[in-house]
């Protein structure tokens, strides 16, 4: 069955993180490192090895302290650079010290550069970022004239073949980044993202999107589009905007101003949490992810780090794929997210094994989420015995 195959993917890929060499946190690095050969004679091999926190059953954490680390491992876990076949064409290499450069930069791992992200921060290389572009050994990409590496904003040199990417500031660089993404696949795209330059956490979701699609990702002000914004919208030739979030962060006037340029839906929800969910439910035609049954990949970060869902988007565009979802405390699931969890939840009348299963990735650590938090997420997730009618068995 296709879910057991992506299952195995999912099994194979928790394997290249738990494998990743142990790191300093000052630098940047894993959080939580597992450890490799550990004995079951040894006092809490278990907890070594990674167990419950790096993985649970339906879970599987990457537990950076920051973005770089996050980025790092899941660029790794997507590439393990083991093999030529799990060498990406290109790396991505994004300013972190703002979050809507690495955001708008998530595209380029949609198709067809496929081009995983790491972090810079400003003209330095951290460790854990120089480290993962050694061990990924991008093969270049034919589409940007053979470049392996493509650096966004203000980034340090990098060794082999490079392509830059620069604006004046985030807004123009979006810009810049969307020609060069049209560019590399020969043609505009249909479906634009448009999101607020200004609240983090409501615009997060999306870098999973253009991660999956190639859809670019543009920023407006809650009452002003700005001119780069328009202008990359005007290349564009009449797309479809969705325009992620409320009318609090993305007022009627702007929207009413994009209708100039496109036509526009917008998608939302009253807070962060419930913004990630309406667009992961969300379907219109092509575009949107429309999770509204069973059988998902799907992907968790905290909204206090707003660089981690470009950190996190490769695990949307690979693997078991899905939407990003967020949460704002680290001790509890919120309401909406536990009834969006229990609405997708698997059940099976006679055999699991004959079933499909939902599976996710945690980004953080546990100032993001705590082990028991991830332990309600674990049974959220697992697949539960159900009777002919749809109303849950006694186990």
């Amino acid at each position: 069955m296709p879910v057991l195959r992506r299952f195995a993917v999912v099994l194979l890929v928790l394997a290249a993180v738990v494998a990743l060499p142990a790191c300093g946190r000052d630098e940047g690095d894993l959080a939580v490192t597992p450890t490799v050969g550990v004995k079951g004679d040894e006092e809490k091999a278990a907890e070594d090895l990674g167990f419950p926190i790096v993985a649970t059953k339906n879970t599987t954490r990457i537990g950076g302290a920051d973005s770089v680390a996050n980025a790092a491992a899941a660029a790794r876990a997507v590439y393990t650079g083991a093999t030529r076949v799990n060498r990406p064409r290109a790396v991505v290499v994004a300013d972190q010290r703002d979050w809507r450069v690495g955001l708008a930069a998530a595209v380029l791992m949609g198709p067809p550069l496929r081009a995983p992200l790491l972090y810079s921060d400003g003209d330095d290389l951290p460790p854990a970022s120089r480290d993962a572009l050694a061990a990924l050994q991008p093969l270049g990409a034919k589409e940007i004239g053979g470049a392996q590496v493509i650096r966004v904003g203000a980034t340090p040199k990098a060794e082999g073949r490079t392509t830059d990417i620069r604006g004046e500031n985030p807004i123009a660089l979006a810009r810049s980044i969307d020609a060069f993404q049209s560019a590399a696949r020969k043609t505009t795209s249909d479906h634009v993202l448009v999101v607020s330059a200004d609240s983090p956490a409501f615009a997060m979701p999306a870098a999973a999107w253009a991660a999956k699609s190639g859809d670019p990702i543009l920023f407006v002000h809650r009452d002003s589009v700005p001119r780069d914004t328009r202008e990359a919208l005007a290349a564009h030739q009449q797309p479809k905007i969705y325009v992620l979030g409320p009318a609090s962060v993305i007022s009627k006037k702007v929207t009413d101003e994009l209708r100039r340029l496109g036509t526009v839906q917008r998608i939302e929800g009253q807070t962060p949490e419930e913004n990630a969910i309406a667009f992961a439910r969300f379907t219109d035609g092509s575009f949107g992810w429309g999770i509204v049954d069973p059988g998902h990949g799907l992907v968790f970060a905290g909204t206090r780090h707003p660089t981690d869902a470009a950190a996190a988007a490769p695990l949307s565009a690979s693997g078991t794929y899905g939407p990003l979802l967020l949460i704002q405390s680290p001790e509890r699931l919120s309401q909406p997210l536990r009834d969006f969890l229990l609405d997708i939840q698997p059940g099976y009348t006679r055999d699991p094994v004959r079933g499909v299963y939902n599976r996710a990735w945690i980004i953080g650590d546990e100032q993001t989420m705590s082990v028991a938090t991830q332990s309600t997420l674990d049974a959220l997730l697992e697949i539960i015995p159900v009777n002919e009618s749809g109303s849950t068995q006694p186990r």
